[in-house]
């Protein structure tokens, strides 16, 4: 069974990790805005993986014997300056995030909650990938500057996301 304390901050992990599925929700609709379909598409596809991260939560604490406590959830910005504010904003996010895992961790840790140190591990990988895919696309989107072909040749690639 896991403990209040643990179930709390998982709890709020689930919370956290909607806010994040909104996030790119809304960053895919300013994509969507612009005819950036590809961005759109890679946006839709990373809020649809935070949702999955948010039912890993919701399954693992029904699965402890917890109780889950949904919380509501903030706006999103809906407004951005440029492809390179978004995917920076998407990098900053996923490190925040990551802080966020890499703490449940240390909490799990210390209560010597070993299940649930296991179960974050997945997390823990996944925020490496996470960080290594917004990474990426902002690197490029900083290469390509104002080049609108670069742009172009890019939403199509973030196009044929699986």
């Amino acid at each position: 069974m896991l403990s209040k304390e643990i179930q709390d901050a998982l709890n709020d992990q689930i919370k956290n990790e909607y806010f994040a599925s909104y996030t790119y929700l809304s960053m895919a609709a300013h994509c969507e805005s612009l005819n950036l379909t590809g961005f759109a598409k890679w946006l839709r596809k990373q809020s649809q993986e935070e949702l999955q991260h948010a039912m890993k939560l919701f399954d693992y604490i029904v699965d402890r014997d917890g109780q889950v406590v949904l919380q509501g959830i903030e706006k999103p910005q809906s407004k951005f300056k440029s492809l390179v504010d978004i995917f920076q904003q998407a990098l900053d996010h996923e490190r925040e995030v990551t802080g966020m895992i890499n703490k449940l961790y240390e909490k799990a840790l210390s209560e010597n909650d070993h299940a649930t140190v296991v179960a974050l591990q997945w997390f823990i990988h996944e925020q490496v990938e996470e960080e290594k895919s917004a990474t990426e696309i902002l690197d490029k989107l900083k290469l390509a500057g104002d080049n609108s072909s670069a742009i172009l040749l890019l939403d199509s690639q973030l196009g044929q996301r699986n």
